[in-house]
C-alpha cells in the first residue's frame, strides 16, 4: 500500500489548480460499495466512501454467499472472516402440499475450494466494513451525493452531511472517478442518464428473520407450497401459496419469505408512489411490519412439518422488480450491483453479482489511477459485466416465474451457473482470444480442452516447494496478487522461463508476478530462471489436468481468477501483444 499522503479516507493528489483530487469517490456502503472501496484501496488508490444511512441496517436482506464471491474475497485476503461467520447451505428440500417432492444436494466438483454459505447482509457489511479500516479508511455516515458533473480530467461532486445532529454541511469534492453502489434509486444512475428498462412483479412478499423450532436437518432451505386444485393444472399448476426458508447463523434460524396478506399489501394502500421513481423493489418502509402471529399462521398452513415461530428480529413486506442499465457507465462515473440491475432474489444472484462487478471495476480503476491501464481497459467493464447482469436478470425472471426447470440442465452445470463458477468473459475486448481447436492464433495461442481466455481459471491441489511441508493449491499462489503469469514447463522447455517474466514486469509497469510450474515427471534442477522466479512442481499433475496444459504454455491470470490469455509455446512478443490490451505501452 502506497504511504503517500494516505489520509483514514484516503488519499488525494494535487490537481491543476493546485487543490487536492481523491482518486475515486464511492457512492453507498453496501456489500458492492465496500467491496469496490476495499480493493481500491488494498491496491493503493485514495478512496472515499459515503454513505446516505447513519447506521448499518439489522436486516438480512441478501444471505446467500455463492462460492465465486468467495473466490473473490480469497484472492483480496478477506475470505477467512466471511467462512468463519457463515453457515454452509447443504441442499433444498421442496414440498408440495406437504409431501416432499425433491432434495437438492449442493455438491460441487473436489477442485472447487469453496461451498455455498449463509450469511446475513449486515454480517457481510460489517466483515467488509472492518477489512476496509484496515487500509485506513472508514465509511462516511450520513453523507449523500447530491449532485455531481464531470469533464474530460475528473468529477465535481457535492455532496450533503447530516451527522452528529448538526446543521447539514455541504462539501464540493474532486475526484478522478465516481462509483455509484447507491442501490435500485441510484442518485448516480439518474444523473448519468442510464436506461433502466425492465418490469415489476404483481406479487408482494413478506420476510422475516426468525428461529424456527422442526424437526428438518439444518442447513437445508426449505420451499413448501400449495396449489389450488381447482386451479388449471391441478396440483401441479402454478403455485398459490408458498413458503421459503433459507437457514442462517444461529439455533433454528432461517430468513422466511411468504406471500403478504391483504391488509399488509402495499398495493392496498392509496396513493402509493413506488418509491418515487417507478421502480417497486426491496424493502417497503411504508408498510406495517408482518408479526410472529402473521409468520407463525403462514408456518401452520405450510409448513410440512409442525413448527413454532420465535424470536423475531425484524420482517418487512418486499417488492420485487426487474431492470437492467443499458450501459454500465459513462465517462468517468459507473454504477455497479442495484444501481445497475435488479431481479428476483431466486438462487441468491444478485449481490453476488454486485460484488463481482465491483471487483471486475475496481482493479480497472487502480490500473487507471495508475496511469498504467490501456485505452480501453476501464471501457471493457461495460463490456464485460453487462451480459452477465442480462444473463442473471433473465434467468432469475424465468426461475422466479416458472422454477428452475426453466433450464434444462444436467445438475452439475446447474450448481456450477447458480454457484457463478460459470462466468466468463469470452468476448471480451481485453483478453487474448483463440482459434478452432489445435489451431493457433496471432496471439500465439493454442486449442484444446481446459479453461479459455476469459473463462474462469479452475483451483488444484498438489502444488509442491521445498519450503513448505505440505501442498498447496492454485489459488495459494494468486492470493493478494495482481495479474500472475504461469509458466508450465519441464527441464527441457523452462529456459526461457526468465526472460519471459522479465518481458511480463517491463510491459505491465511491473504488475505482473511470474511463477514457474513444473510437470510433474520433470527432472530436478531444470534451469527455470534467477531465484526470484518462485518455482513449484504440480506433483500430482492436477494443473496440467485441470486447465489441460503441455509444456511449454503460458496462462496470464488475471486478478479476478479469469484467463487473460493462453500461449503456447509463449514467446515474448506474444506476451507483450497480450498484455497491451490490459496495461499502457
Amino acid at each position: 500500500m502506497r504511504s503517500d499522503s494516505d489520509t483514514l479516507s484516503g488519499r488525494s493528489r494535487p490537481g491543476a489548480d493546485g487543490r487536492g483530487v481523491l482518486d475515486v469517490l464511492v457512492v453507498g456502503a453496501g456489500p458492492v460499495g465496500l467491496t469496490a472501496a476495499a480493493e481500491l484501496r488494498r491496491r493503493g488508490a485514495g478512496v472515499r466512501i459515503v454513505e446516505r444511512l447513519p447506521a448499518r441496517l439489522p436486516y438480512a436482506k441478501a444471505v446467500g454467499i455463492q462460492p465465486r464471491t468467495l473466490e473473490v474475497w480469497d484472492r483480496m485476503g478477506c475470505a477467512r472472516a466471511a467462512w468463519e461467520a457463515a453457515v454452509p447451505m447443504r441442499g433444498q428440500l421442496l414440498y408440495v402440499d406437504g409431501v416432499e417432492r425433491s432434495r437438492l444436494e449442493l455438491v460441487l466438483p473436489p477442485e472447487v475450494p469453496y461451498r455455498f454459505a449463509a450469511l446475513p447482509q449486515y454480517e457481510t457489511e460489517r466483515i467488509l466494513e472492518e477489512f476496509l479500516a484496515g487500509f485506513g479508511t472508514r465509511i462516511e455516515r450520513g453523507t449523500e451525493l447530491v449532485s455531481f458533473g464531470q469533464d474530460a480530467d475528473g468529477v465535481t461532486a457535492r455532496l450533503l452531511a447530516t451527522r452528529d445532529g448538526g446543521p447539514p454541511a455541504e462539501e464540493e469534492l474532486r475526484c478522478r472517478y465516481l462509483v455509484g453502489c447507491d442501490g435500485a434509486h441510484s442518485t448516480v444512475r439518474k444523473q448519468l442518464g442510464l436506461g433502466f428498462e425492465g418490469g415489476a412483479f404483481p406479487e408482494e412478499y413478506m420476510l422475516g428473520d426468525v428461529e424456527v423450532d422442526w424437526d428438518l436437518p439444518p442447513g437445508y432451505g426449505v420451499r413448501s407450497t400449495r396449489r389450488g386444485p381447482d386451479g388449471p393444472d391441478g396440483p401441479d399448476g402454478p403455485d398459490d401459496d408458498v413458503l421459503v426458508c433459507i437457514p442462517l447463523p444461529g439455533n433454528g434460524r432461517y430468513r422466511v419469505s411468504m406471500n403478504v396478506p391483504p391488509e399488509l399489501s402495499a398495493a392496498q394502500r392509496a396513493g402509493d408512489p413506488e418509491a418515487g421513481d417507478g421502480v417497486a423493489h426491496g424493502l417497503d418502509g411504508g408498510a406495517r411490519a408482518p408479526g410472529l402471529a402473521d409468520i407463525q399462521r403462514v408456518l401452520d398452513r405450510l409448513s410440512p412439518r409442525p413448527a413454532t415461530a420465535s424470536a423475531l428480529r425484524w420482517s418487512s413486506v418486499f417488492r420485487i422488480s426487474h431492470r437492467l442499465v443499458d450501459r454500465y457507465g459513462e465517462g468517468r462515473a459507473f454504477v455497479a450491483g442495484d444501481a445497475a440491475h435488479i431481479h428476483p432474489p431466486t438462487g441468491a444472484q444478485g449481490m453476488n453479482t454486485g460484488i463481482q462487478d465491483a471487483f471486475n471495476l475496481a482493479w480497472k480503476l487502480s490500473l487507471a489511477v495508475e496511469g498504467s491501464a490501456a485505452p480501453g481497459l476501464l471501457a471493457s467493464y461495460d463490456a464485460e459485466r453487462r451480459p452477465v447482469g442480462e444473463e442473471v436478470v433473465g434467468r432469475t425472471v424465468r426461475h422466479a416465474s416458472q422454477g428452475v426447470q426453466a433450464d434444462p440442465e444436467d445438475l452439475e452445470t446447474l450448481l456450477l451457473r447458480e454457484a457463478q463458477l460459470l462466468v466468463g468473459y469470452p468476448d471480451s475486448p481485453i483478453v487474448a482470444g483463440m482459434s478452432a481447436p489445435g489451431t493457433r492464433d496471432t496471439d500465439g495461442a493454442d486449442g484444446g480442452a481446459g479453461p479459455r481466455p476469459g473463462d474462469r481459471v479452475p483451483d488444484c491441489t498438489g502444488l509442491t516447494t521445498e519450503l513448505v511441508a505440505r501442498p498447496l493449491r492454485l489459488y495459494d499462489l494468486l492470493r493478494e496478487r495482481d495479474h500472475v503469469l504461469l509458466l508450465y514447463g519441464d527441464e527441457r522447455t523452462s529456459g526461457d522461463f526468465a526472460r519471459l517474466a522479465a518481458r511480463a514486469a517491463e510491459s505491465s509497469h511491473g504488475a505482473v508476478r511470474a511463477c514457474a510450474l513444473l510437470a510433474a515427471d520433470a527432472a530436478p534442477g531444470g534451469a527455470v530462471g534467477p531465484p526470484e522466479l518462485p518455482v513449484y512442481r504440480d506433483a500430482r499433475g492436477e494443473f496440467a489436468r485441470l486447465c489441460s496444459v503441455r509444456p511449454p504454455t503460458a496462462l496470464l491470470v488475471r486478478p479476478d481468477g479469469c484467463l487473460g490469455a493462453r500461449l503456447h509455446p509463449p514467446t515474448a512478443e506474444a506476451l507483450a501483444t497480450c498484455l497491451a490490451r490490459v496495461f499502457r505501452g
